[in-house]
């Protein structure tokens, strides 16, 4: 097994997981099996209930070394065999307390995996004051030292700065932090983060990692490139663009949204489309901000009734719940295109029968739990006492219920898929009888048929609701079906793409014909989907 470590320094947000996703791609190309790990530098029972506003800081370094060497081995992609190289991001800014302890497991690991099966890349800004225009190498000095000081070496110094890296300046920064100048990568800024790894092939990132970690692979990447490199220049020439309101509860820290961000560009870029995100913080769009801030409100109402689709993501608790509720009102009387997630699929529920089948004690035993009217309830093998440990984790099968599902024709008309799951609460299977005689159906549900997992409503344009986050698995050329859809419908082209029968070949790609579409222009009777390899592992 090879590992590459991904530290950061100088300022946090430099740009770590853009680079290592980028180094992932780029060896996947070549051909190796890649996996990859993020860590958040903070240690607890279960960090993943966190509250994105708040985190903790205990400490341990073996448990950490035995984790990234379990989780490098566990085969990704459909593949049976071990990964072969894992992409560790570790982040945080060098010098943070709260990362001591990874740093020090990693300082630690490199001796235990040997030198020519670990190597570091160190990720750090070379800015540019526009009092005088000059790149500034000092910080990335100190940022090297540091990490220098904590026990690791720097194999690579990618550099981020605004503007294309000047040789003298990479020279210097050769010279001051122990490194050759090809080892020295500038990656600037560039219209798109699909640019990066066009970018770092170009400065020869390939054949440096076939002789430092002895690779068996090329000297340069695969065809795979070719077509990211296409996908990039497509990316800067589109034209149009379709707007989507994300009615959320975090979104002033907009990274808790980084993964529905990324599948809904992933789905507009497939239909030659920008995405124009409106963050919407769900308590704008309720009476008590009306009567505190009114022109907040009203800006926030501004923003929902010019969008195109609606999308409510998952979360947890009570707060901004009503604002959200209100949002899939708007949605599913308008109706504009929605899609719900976990707990968005939950509200969206809850809110059908309250002003479609007059239950109007309907609620959750999350935010109720004497309710009289139970429709979502924590699930029986937890303890809603016990926060930590207690969601249902990781890929789960869906089966679909009836061939009439337009979720199930977007996936290639399966009889199943699998997606990744993270929940603690889910709709009460006793009440679900009460939606027999309604348009809104539980088309999706769980192998044994007592959990539901995918809702649809009859006579709408598109309005769906999944218990799973089909937004993990979503990736450039491979947009995840549910978030695909829900752009379809609001450019308005889903029910042309459905009746020109969107099936799967034999490859698993989705296709409407045998090249993929390197034009800008959107209208859907011209563009070409194809390469859009439609994943339900």
């Amino acid at each position: 097994m090879k590992y590459i470590l991904v530290t950061g320094g100088v300022i946090s947000g430099i740009g770590k997981g853009i680079i290592a996703s980028s180094i992932g791609m780029i060896l996947k190309s070549c051909g190796l099996r890649v996996t990859a790990i993020k860590i958040d530098p903070y240690i607890n029972i279960d960090a993943g209930t966190f509250s994105p506003y708040e985190h903790v800081v205990p400490h341990i370094t073996d448990a950490v070394q035995e984790w990234v060497m379990n989780q490098a081995m566990v085969p990704v992609d459909g593949h049976k065999e071990e990964p072969q190289i894992c992409v560790i991001e570790l982040g945080g800014t060098t010098g943070d307390i709260e990362g001591m302890p990874f740093v020090e497991a990693f300082r630690q690991f490199q001796f235990k995996a040997k030198k020519d099966n670990f190597c570091n890349i160190h990720v750090s800004l070379v800015p540019q004051p526009s009092a005088t225009g000059e790149q500034k190498t000092k910080p990335t000095q100190n940022s090297v030292r540091a990490l220098r000081g904590l026990g690791l070496s720097p194999d690579l110094i990618v550099c981020r700065s605004s503007t294309p890296i000047e040789m003298a300046v990479k020279e210097k920064i050769s010279m001051f932090c122990h490194v050759n100048p090809d080892q020295v990568i500038c990656i600037h800024d560039v219209s798109s983060t699909y640019r990066v790894p066009v970018l770092l092939e170009e400065q020869g990132i390939v054949k440096y990692f076939k002789e430092r970690l002895d690779l068996p692979i090329g000297d340069s990447a695969s065809n795979l490139l070719f077509k990211w490199r296409n996908m990039a220049d497509r990316y800067e020439r589109l034209q149009k663009t379709c707007s989507i309101a994300l009615v959320g509860k975090y979104t002033k820290l907009r990274d808790c949204y980084a993964s529905v961000f990324k599948a809904l560009e992933h789905s507009a870029l497939a239909i030659n489309h920008k995405l124009n995100l409106m963050y919407i913080d769900s308590i704008d769009l309720e009476d008590y901000t009306e009567a505190e801030d009114p022109v907040k409100f009203h800006e926030a109402w501004q923003k929902l009734c010019k969008a195109d689709g609606v999308l409510v993501p998952g979360g947890f608790g009570i707060r901004g719940t009503l604002g959200k509720l209100q949002a899939i009102t708007w949605a599913r009387e308008k109706k504009i295109p929605f899609l719900g997630i976990c707990l968005g699929m939950q509200l969206a529920v809850i809110e059908f029968a309250r002003n479609c089948l007059n239950l109007e004690d309907a609620d959750s035993t999350e935010f109720e739990p004497n309710t009289r009217l139970p429709l979502v309830i924590d699930m029986p093998e937890y303890n809603p006492d016990n926060m930590g440990g207690t969601m249902r984790l990781g890929i789960r099968r869906t089966v679909f219920k009836t061939e009439n599902s337009v979720l199930r024709k977007l996936y290639g008309d399966v009889p199943f898929i699998e997606e990744r799951h993270r929940h603690r609460y889910e709709v009460n299977p006793s009440l679900v009888n009460e939606f027999k005689q309604s348009d809104l159906s539980f088309v999706g549900q769980d192998v044994d048929g007592e959990r539901m997992e995918i809702i649809e409503l009859a006579n709408h344009p598109y309005f769906v609701g999944v218990q799973f986050h089909p937004e993990f698995s979503s990736r450039p050329m491979k947009p995840s079906p549910p978030y695909l859809g829900l752009l379809l419908a609001a450019t308005g082209n889903l029910n042309d793409f459905l009746q020109q029968g969107c099936k799967l070949s034999s490859r698993g790609s989705l296709r409407r014909n045998d090249r993929y579409s390197d034009t800008s222009d959107d209208s859907f009777s011209e563009s070409l989907i194809a390469e859009l390899e439609i994943s339900w592992n």
